[in-house]
């Protein structure tokens, strides 16, 4: 204890008075210095291969949280409710008085939150406890603080230190801020909120709190720790946006950056995985619902690619190189990865090799695990007999990803994700977007505000409808206000004239159940095309301006993707009738949540675009807002 506080006094650092007083008075501390170190304590000690995370919990006696099993591959954490094993979406609650939209806690429990904090802290004390050091963000654009878990959730803190960089006490630099603090006290969830994950931001005029009352790390080791970036962001004027983005190559040499933006599930992980062939050598499009029938094409070469971000991009004005591009860095250290799309050996070789025989120990949740075994993220565990659990998890860190791009890109493309349902003239749907499409810049920024969750989501708890997430997919992570993000966003879209945009399904186009082959397919043929500019007849306006300019035809490597897959319409199954009834079914989804943005504050470019899309719009009406760049984007010209 003398010797933390010597080094911290040596380097000038000033801890939190709450959290110095903690550290005097709790039953025991320890401080940690490398994820490595946490995966030694994760299962009580480096002898041990099995623990189980247990809290005495009034009423229910000796609770069991979570089973750890030390494996070869590092260690496996599964929960022991099916709940916990997804994060809950209504788990953020804000405990100051500053300016926020979100549910305050006091509106929300009934009573100040103050309260509850003392609780905590007087929990914490009695508890043997674990610290490490983290700076949140990359580059030194973030938030830098400490850590404080239960000793016995050693798991869970070894989960944050990959995500977010731990930093060794010994290294930490002179005059280092303190400016979040991440603390956890999994029983209260019991004691305080009937079995519910809560996740408490307090921000106070110094320090950016964060209240973890579970033990699930991501609504709170991951997208707490987003919040406090989102925070930050909003009282200096950038974005941390909700993305992966990969630099591709194609066989021609070309090299085309793609910034995947969405909900949670939108694609974003599967942005960076490898298109998998059939035994025959061919790619499966899709297969029919209906009929059964399986469409397939053959590419004799794919592109190669490089990783650059998973799931958080950091938008600074330090990295932008101010050429009409949005630039972008890696906000995390490590990539929570959901590994559901695969379901036997060599569905994603490249991930099955990164994660069978890892070089750093990962975090395995929610895989079946024994002690001493391998890890293999095809092995899901069962929520009951027979039901797999949707949302398997991996934290592998990003150092250890090959071919990792760890400098600023500069981004072509921005597709956004949306998981869609099937849609027939029986049952229609939204599930109306062909393989891709092409929006204007304008159009664009409504779909991140609106930013469907949509159907089947594996990530998270919901209700299965299409629900939204809101301001550029991020505003569930968010601390403040929704129209300042909004402004923010518009604005960057507007300084970024050359970055063009796209908006791809994944799950199902029509009838048809094509996976995440979309935004794949998308990804291999606009880079084959560079800055090449579509032919004048190849797209055209969409039957539903909402989705932009839909294509007329595409040819990959000789490769025709049959029409039925441009033009959900034109599946005999849908038909005008029943795409027009999933459009009126989009449509009024975006006029439901487009009108909560109606506000004072909004910019006036801003309520025009929202005004304009609720008076019905064409495609070039949108145009008419931001024009696009007639150089760089896909924009009707004719030859």
């Amino acid at each position: 204890m003398k010797s933390l506080f010597k080094i911290l006094e040596e380097k000038k650092i000033q801890l939190p008075d709450n959290v110095k007083t903690l550290l005097w008075e709790c039953k025991s501390l320890s401080v940690f210095n490398t994820t490595e170190e946490l995966a030694k304590a994760a299962t009580g000690n480096e002898n041990t291969t099995s623990f189980e995370v247990k809290y005495n919990i009034p009423g229910k006696g000796l609770y069991t949280e979570a089973v750890i099993h030390r494996v070869k591959n590092g260690i496996s954490a599964n929960y022991t409710e099916s709940y916990m094993r997804r994060r809950d979406p209504d788990t953020m609650a804000i405990a100051d008085d500053k300016p926020t939209d979100k549910m305050r806690f006091s509106d929300k429990y009934g009573y100040d939150f103050s309260v509850l904090k003392d609780e905590t802290f007087t929990w914490l004390k009695e508890q043997d406890i674990s610290l490490f050091f983290y700076f949140a963000g990359r580059n030194n654009i973030g938030s830098g603080g400490i850590a404080i878990v239960p000793s016995n959730a050693a798991f869970f803190a070894m989960g944050l230190s990959m995500l977010q960089s731990i930093i060794s006490s010994d290294e930490l630099p002179e005059n280092f801020t303190v400016e979040s603090t991440v603390l956890v006290a999994p029983p209260f969830r019991h004691t305080h909120f009937k079995g519910k994950q809560v996740v408490i931001h307090n921000r106070t005029e110094k320090v950016h709190e964060v209240y973890s009352y579970n033990l699930y790390p991501g609504p709170s080791a991951k997208k707490g720790l987003y919040g406090v970036l989102l925070d930050k962001g909003e009282k200096e004027n950038w974005i941390t946006t909700h993305c992966s983005t990969v630099q591709v190559s194609s066989p021609y040499d070309n090299i085309t950056t793609f910034m995947h933006e969405g909900a949670s599930g939108g694609g974003k992980s599967e942005m960076l995985q490898h298109i998998v062939r059939e035994p025959q050598g061919q790619v499966l499009i899709g297969e029919n619902t209906v009929t059964s029938e399986r469409r397939l094409i053959s590419l004799p070469l794919f592109c190669t690619f490089n990783p650059v971000t998973d799931d958080m991009a950091i938008c600074h004005p330090s990295i932008q190189k101010n050429n009409g591009k949005l630039s972008i860095i890696d906000a995390e250290n490590a990539w929570f990865i959901r590994v559901d799309s695969i379901n036997d050996y060599g569905d994603d070789p490249f991930l099955e090799k990164l994660t069978i025989k890892a070089k750093k120990p990962l975090l395995f949740l929610n895989i079946e695990t024994k002690p001493e075994c391998t890890a293999l993220i095809w092995d899901h565990i069962e929520d009951e007999p027979g039901k797999k659990c949707p949302n398997p998890r991996v934290i592998v860190p990003r150092d250890i990803v090959p071919g990792i791009v760890d400098t600023p890109v500069t981004i072509d493309v921005r597709s956004f994700g949306v998981r869609t349902p099937p849609c027939s003239l029986e049952n229609p749907s939204y599930g109306i977007v062909g393989l891709f499409h092409i929006l204007p810049p304008a159009l664009a920024w409504l779909w991140r505000l609106v930013a469907p969750r949509g159907y089947a989501n594996p990530s998270v708890v919901g209700t299965g409808n299409m629900e939204s997430e809101g301001v550029g997919s991020f505003w569930p992570f968010a601390t403040g206000e929704m129209i300042n993000h909004a402004n923010l966003l518009l604005d960057q879209v507007i300084q970024n004239p050359r970055t063009r945009y796209t908006l791809t399904p994944n799950q199902h186009i029509g009838v048809w159940k094509v996976g995440f082959k979309p935004q794949l397919l998308m990804r291999e043929y606009l880079t084959r095309r560079g800055n090449a500019k579509l032919r004048s007849d190849q797209y055209q306006g969409a039957r539903t301006p909402l989705l932009g300019y839909e294509l007329n035809y595409l040819t990959i490597e000789g490769a025709k993707i049959p029409s039925r897959f441009l033009k959900v319409y034109k599946q005999q199954e849908v038909g005008e009738e029943g795409y027009d009834k999933g459009a009126s079914i989009l449509y009024d989804f975006f006029r439901s949540e487009l009108q909560k943005y109606l506000k004072p504050s909004l910019s006036n470019v801003g309520k025009k675009i929202i005004e304009t899309c609720l008076s019905g719009a064409t495609v070039e009406d949108y145009v008419k807002i931001i024009p696009m760049d007639y150089q760089y984007s896909f924009t009707h010209i004719e030859e």
